[in-house]
């Protein structure tokens, strides 16, 4: 297989995200919502393996037609936050007002941040709550909190996209990659369970999915906090 072969297959794979956002819109459409989250979790696997294949067979260099960042920030809006803030609205968890109020405050602040052109920082961690609302929802969706704490938090992250804070990106951010990598790998085991059982899971899944997304959440701001030792 050539080069030019191995980069357009990147891209081809990466395109593969929108059809499991489909099926996942379709799954919402029916209120289908642990089937709609299976999808969104392939989808976010996808994500997920994407980049590390494109900088490995170097899409840009060999397969520069078509426009791999702009490709996947698309798929990114539809899964990341149009299909999340629908369901949070459709379900009920946000009743009344409150879900017009989260369905409106997600998807805006969402088109905004994926326009952001300092969105990453020099560690390649993102500045700002990335947008991540199918991961947020998911957990939502499995905990089930009153509504106000619902609210609440789509607030404050809301807000949090535009202010000074860190949040590790998995893959790319090197500092406790040891710890972030693998942490990404379980959120990711455990959503698929939680989203299979119809968000029903045992409690050792419940509080591995609650765990794992404390840390995926707060450990760019720790980094923030504690300064990095520098060698020597």
């Amino acid at each position: 297989m050539t080069r030019e072969l191995k980069a357009l297959s990147v891209h081809l794979f990466t395109a593969t995200g929108i059809v499991f956002a489909m099926l996942a819109m379709l799954a919402a459409a029916n209120e289908q919502w642990g089937m709609m989250f299976v999808w969104l979790v392939v989808a976010f696997a996808v994500d997920g393996a994407d980049g590390p294949l494109a900088r490995k067979y170097e899409v840009d260099t060999y397969a520069p037609r078509f426009d791999g960042n702009l490709l996947d920030m698309i798929i990114d809006f539809i899964t990341y936050a149009f299909i999340p803030a629908f369901a949070l609205f459709q379900s009920g968890l946000l009743p009344g007002w409150t879900g017009w109020a989260a369905i409106i405050v997600i998807t805006f602040a969402s088109a905004m941040y994926f326009c952001d052109r300092s969105m990453k920082t020099e560690d390649k961690s993102f500045r700002g709550f990335p947008g991540c609302w199918n991961m947020l929802v998911l957990v939502l969706f499995a905990t089930e909190p009153p509504f106000w704490i619902t609210l609440g938090i789509v607030s404050i992250l809301a807000v949090a996209m535009f202010l000074p804070l860190k949040f590790v990106h998995p893959v790319r951010t090197k500092r406790w990659r040891a710890v972030s990598l693998p942490m990404i790998f379980i959120w990711t085991f455990f959503a698929g369970w939680a989203a299979w059982v119809d968000f029903h899971p045992e409690n050792w899944a419940y509080w591995g999915l609650v765990l794992s997304s404390l840390y995926l959440l707060s450990a760019g701001i720790v980094q923030q906090i504690v300064p990095e030792r520098k060698a020597g």
